[in-house]
């Protein structure tokens, strides 16, 4: 019998390595820095941001993995809802409420994974008033 600690050491195992391939493809698509790809991640040490760049971790934790899941829902959602734009909506100024006329990256790249939850609400929200669903 697998204890629920080891269930979810070999979870993150499995999930670790899709989804930083997948944060990175993104990362590059959105045209990030890497001081905006460590806050995304909640990183401080540039070494550990480099390792987790190479491949070269086994697991990461549960709060980075819960961060590119929101990345992905923004990235996802975005797709949907501007698909011509989406890889640019970032970085353009936005008059929403939420963002005050700044860029959305500024609000997800504050080092709060609240931040990310909310741009993440806000798209899917977007999305609800769509005749598409974005997911």
């Amino acid at each position: 019998m697998v204890k629920s600690a080891d269930a979810d050491t070999l979870s993150r195992k499995d999930l670790t390595g899709p989804a930083l391939r997948t944060f990175f493809r993104i990362a590059d698509a959105w045209g990030l820095k890497e001081a905006e790809q460590m806050k995304l991640l909640g990183l401080d040490s540039r070494s550990t941001f480099q390792t987790w760049k190479r491949g070269a971790v086994a697991a990461i934790s549960r709060d980075a993995l819960e961060r590119i899941s929101y990345v992905m829902g923004i990235y996802k959602g975005l797709q949907m809802l501007v698909p011509r734009t989406a890889d640019e909506w970032v970085r353009k100024p936005n008059e929403a409420p939420l963002f005050a006329g700044r860029p959305a990256i500024e609000r997800m790249a504050s080092g709060n994974v609240a931040d990310l939850y909310v741009v993440r609400q806000y798209i899917d929200t977007q999305c609800s008033g769509q005749t598409r669903v974005c997911g």
